[in-house]
Formats: structure tokens, C-alpha cells, sequence
């Protein structure tokens, strides 16, 4: 434990912040992403060893059908001198012919004579396959962990290079690709790492044809993502041979800035991202694959990784790795595509209803950076009301639930109750709290109405006026009623007057289809003055003049409740 009679009062004076690259005339500041990288998937391996309880074969075996489906082309598979496991799950994947021609699987190994041998051995018959290499190069490391020179580093490198090339050109049969990490790169000297880099390639001899993959990880996050950006430029400015090397980027996310690091850092040159899906990994992580490849989705650069189902992605990381997937993840968590608060709800109506009226392929919803429907979401999870929420949100869901489109005063009249219900429950209102409580609010479809109708008829007099005739249940008790007016919601307004002595004054008067084809349905909605009171109504039916009769009850029956 830490002695209190030895702590700084300032402890941030045990630290010293990054030095600064020297390299003039930066260009990445000035690119863009305009197409995606080779993408590699550690999630068997670094995300693998980050978790808890390691996945078994049967995860493993699930997970790696999952890459392949959505498309990753390059998939580390595991650490196969690290024990049986290992091992045997990563021969029996080559042996089984389970990995596509396509696809080119890869295995990690420690720059050691015995562990490059096994490593090799794991992937006998594979029709093509990448053994990756490293050893650590940073200061910190040679100085306290290693005890070792620059040159006996580089050695370590070198040696393992060489074992490597041995071991490759007894197995003719497999197309091996080469792989080197100077491992801890992100806080090493640039020019230590690219002479590390250079003695392995003088090794191995790529060519621009059979080209090495040289891994500059930000094995721990240092710095801010700019200056991980200039480490790969400069590393691209200056490593000899350069078209003779893959730069791939391996980012962690210690500071929060994985993606943001791994983007720079293909504006600076690189050609592939390492990464796990939804940033598993160690510590806080690796960069995330879904989160960088639907940045460039929205950017208009198709990633080629197809996240067009992404509740299933998910389901099965979860499973794999018994790790959830926060509900803020961005793209994948549960509430990322939610609006709760009034205004956002009501700019994304607003969205959504310009989206449906104009010809314009471009998405343009407000707070939603991505259509939901391109990740296999649907839109009822997209507005959710509670007691942070205007009267859009609940708009919304009442159209989407039951196909009402509130007049915009009537959204305003309801709002108070689903306000005052909000309060009252504590809690999310679903959409079933909502048509509940709309229902109960303009007496639509409820069985203790004053008023309810029973049956009618419609007829025309020789003067031209309409004449209401019908049945109406008051209180329980069924009266026959009539009454004439230039129209058929006048006439019922002169019936409820002449019968009832009830005074409504009709200010507004809405209706639309509910639906489409044969079986649609019909609402109409009314705005009403009662003894000097503003009413809405609200009336649905197959029949669309019989919406507007029982919208005219409506209005009565609130207007009884005076």
C-alpha cells in the first residue's frame, strides 16, 4: 500500500506530457477517408485474453463464423503456443476446411525460437495464412523489463525474422504472409522503431507484390490522437521500401481516443485497422470495428463490413464474450437511435415527416446520424416518452402505434395528461400507457362513456339540410334522436342540443385514413367550444362519416365532465 506520508499533493507531477513530432509540413491534416482499410479482427485473440472466462471452442467457433459472414477478410485466431486450447481450436479451424479462400487467418507469436516453431505448426494445410511477430521496443521496456540495448532488441527482431523465413519455406504448400509489431510503438523512439522495422524487412525481403504487414500499435494510449497521427506519418516518410509494407494500425482506447486515433491514422498513411468488435480488448479496450466502419457508412464510404443486422452482431458478442454492450455504444446500444427530450423528438418527426414528402435519397434526419432501418433497427424504438418529453414524442408514437396524426393544438391539449401520467408512474410510458391514456382523455373505444352510439341513420330533406336519426346509449339507457343541419356533424350537434340541452360550437374539424386497402380504418378529430371551454374529440371507425359522429360524441362526453 501507498505510505499517506509519501504522497504528492499534486500527483499530477508524477507525469510528463508527450513530446511533441517534429515533422514539418504535416499533410494528414488535409485527407479524408474516401475508401475503407484492410480490416483485421482481433476479437479471438487480444479480445480473447481480455476477458474473464476466455472463450471456449464452441464460442470461438461461433464467433469466427460471425466475421466471416459479415465480411472480415483477415481474422487473428488466437495465440497458438499459449497452450492446448489455443492450439488445437486453431489447427482444427484449418483442418475442417472451415475458412474460406477468401480469408486469410492469422496467429500471434513472441519473437522465441520454440513459439514461432508451434506457431507454424498450428496452421499446417492452410491454403494462405499470416504469422504475426513481435517483441517490444519502447524505453520503458528495455530499461526495466528487458535490461537490454537498442542492438539487442533489434537482435530479438531480427532472430525471429529469420526463424520465421526458415520456417515458411519448409511448408511451400501455404501462402504465408509476414506480420512484424514493434509492440509498444505508440512510446518508442520513431527512428528506433523503423530500424527495427527495416532489419526485419532486410530479413524477410518483401516486395511491393508480397508485401510485409508492419503493426504500429498504440499498445497503450499515450497521447492525443494528432500526435499518433504524425508517429505514422513519419513512419511512412521515412521506412525505407515503403511500398514493399502494409501499415497497420493497432489502437487502444487508455485515454478514449482508439477510433479517433486509428481514423487519423489512416489519414496519414496507413492501409489496415486492427480492432475488435464493439472495442473489446484489453484494459479499456481496442479500437471498435463497428464504430470506425460506420463512421465512414455515414461519410459515404462503404466500410465492406455488413452491419445490416446489427441486434444479431451483437447477440452473439455478448454471448462470446459475456460482456454487454453498453446501451450508449455508439450505433449498436439499445437507446443510441432514442430521443427522449421534447425538442429532439420533435426535430426528428420533423425529419422523418420531410423524408416521406421529398424526392432526396440523402439522409437528413436530425439528431439520428444513420437510418436506423440501414442497421436493421426499426423506428419504434426511436421516440420514447417520459417526463422529459414534449408533446412530439408522444405524437409520434401514437402514429406509429396506432396511425393517429394528432392535429398540432390537439398534441398540445394532450400533452398536460401525458405530462401529468409521466409523473404519476415515475417511469418510461410505453405505448400502450399512451393509447391507454388517450383513450380515457377523449373517450375513444371506452365502455363508460355518457354518451355512446348505438346505430344511426343519415337522410337528406327536400330543403337540402341533413337529418341525423339514430340510437344513442345515455347513461346506460338507449334513446331514439334526431336532428337537421347543413351537414352531418351539424345535424348531431342539433340533435345533442334539441335532445340534451348541450351546447357545442365546432371551431376545427380533421380527418385521414388510418391504413391503406379495403380494411382501412378512418379518424377524425374536432376542436370544440363548450360552455367557454376549448374541447378536442377525437372519433375512429371503419366508416368515415361514422368517425366524425363519434368524434362529435366525444366532444359531448368531455363536455358533460365540465
Amino acid at each position: 500500500m501507498t505510505n499517506p506520508q509519501n504522497m504528492l499533493r499534486d500527483p499530477s507531477r508524477k507525469y510528463r506530457p508527450f513530446p511533441q513530432i517534429d515533422l514539418p509540413n504535416r499533410q494528414w491534416p488535409s485527407q479524408t477517408i474516401t475508401a475503407p482499410p484492410r480490416w483485421l479482427s482481433t476479437d479471438l485473440r487480444d479480445g480473447n485474453q481480455s476477458i474473464i472466462d476466455p472463450m471456449d471452442a464452441v464460442k470461438k467457433n461461433r464467433f469466427f463464423d460471425l466475421l466471416v459472414e459479415i465480411g472480415i477478410k483477415e481474422i487473428e485466431v488466437g495465440f497458438p503456443s499459449a497452450g492446448a486450447t489455443e492450439f488445437d481450436f486453431i489447427s482444427s479451424l484449418v483442418r475442417s476446411d472451415r475458412v474460406p479462400e477468401d480469408v486469410m487467418v492469422q496467429v500471434l507469436t513472441q519473437s522465441r525460437e520454440d513459439l514461432i516453431r508451434t506457431s507454424f505448426d498450428s496452421l499446417t494445410g492452410a491454403h494462405s495464412a499470416i504469422v504475426h511477430l513481435y517483441n517490444a521496443v519502447s524505453p520503458a521496456w528495455r530499461d526495466i523489463v528487458f535490461r537490454m540495448s537498442k542492438d539487442e532488441v533489434r537482435d530479438i527482431a531480427v532472430a525471429g525474422a529469420k526463424v520465421m523465413r526458415d520456417e515458411a519455406a519448409k511448408r511451400p504448400e501455404t501462402d504465408w504472409h509476414f506480420q512484424y509489431s514493434p509492440e509498444t510503438f505508440s512510446t518508442a523512439e520513431l527512428d528506433f522503431s523503423i530500424a527495427v522495422c527495416e532489419a526485419v524487412m532486410e530479413v524477410l525481403a518483401p516486395t511491393p507484390e508480397h508485401p510485409i504487414i508492419l503493426n504500429l500499435p498504440a499498445t497503450v494510449e499515450a497521447a492525443t490522437a494528432n500526435i499518433y497521427a504524425d508517429q505514422i506519418e513519419y513512419f511512412a516518410r521515412n521506412l525505407p521500401n515503403r511500398d514493399a509494407a502494409i501499415l497497420s494500425l493497432h489502437t487502444h482506447n487508455d485515454r478514449g481516443t482508439g477510433v479517433a486515433a486509428a481514423e487519423l491514422g489512416l489519414m496519414a498513411g496507413a492501409d489496415r485497422v486492427e480492432g475488435c468488435l464493439f472495442g473489446n480488448g484489453e484494459r479499456t479496450g481496442n479500437c471498435c470495428l463497428v464504430t470506425m466502419a460506420l463512421n465512414m457508412y455515414t461519410q459515404g464510404v462503404d466500410p465492406k463490413i455488413d452491419f445490416s443486422d446489427i441486434d444479431r452482431v451483437i447477440e452473439t458478442v455478448e454471448y462470446c464474450n459475456e460482456l454487454p454492450v453498453h446501451q450508449r455504444h455508439p450505433y449498436g446500444g439499445e437507446l443510441v437511435f432514442t430521443a427522449f427530450s421534447g425538442s429532439h423528438q420533435d426535430a426528428i418527426k420533423k425529419g422523418f415527416a420531410a423524408a416521406e414528402t421529398q424526392n432526396d435519397e440523402t439522409w437528413r434526419v436530425p439528431y439520428l446520424p444513420i437510418d436506423p432501418a440501414d442497421l436493421g433497427r426499426d423506428y419504434e424504438a426511436v421516440i420514447r416518452v417520459n417526463s422529459q418529453s414534449g408533446k412530439g414524442g408522444f405524437a409520434w408514437v401514437l402514429e406509429q402505434d396506432q396511425g393517429l396524426k394528432l392535429p398540432k393544438k390537439m398534441q398540445a391539449d394532450f400533452s398536460s395528461h401525458v405530462q401529468n401520467l409521466a409523473d404519476e408512474m415515475g417511469r418510461e410510458l410505453n405505448a400502450a400507457d399512451i393509447w391507454d391514456a388517450f383513450k380515457r382523455t377523449y373517450h375513444v373505444q371506452t365502455a363508460d362513456k355518457h354518451f355512446q352510439l348505438v346505430n344511426y341513420e343519415e337522410s337528406r330533406a327536400s330543403d337540402g339540410t341533413r337529418i341525423f336519426a339514430g340510437t344513442i346509449s345515455v347513461a346506460g339507457e338507449e334513446q331514439s334522436v334526431s336532428g337537421r343541419g347543413n351537414g352531418l356533424i351539424s345535424s348531431v350537434v342539433t340533435t345533442l342540443e334539441d335532445s340534451f340541452g348541450l351546447d357545442l360550437k365546432i371551431l376545427d374539424y380533421t380527418e385521414h385514413a388510418l391504413g391503406s386497402g379495403r380494411d382501412a380504418r378512418a379518424a377524425a378529430y374536432l376542436q370544440c367550444e363548450s360552455k367557454g371551454q376549448f374541447l378536442w374529440a377525437c372519433g375512429i371507425d371503419e366508416d368515415v362519416a361514422t368517425a366524425s359522429v363519434r368524434a362529435v360524441l366525444s366532444a359531448a362526453n368531455s363536455a358533460v365532465a365540465i
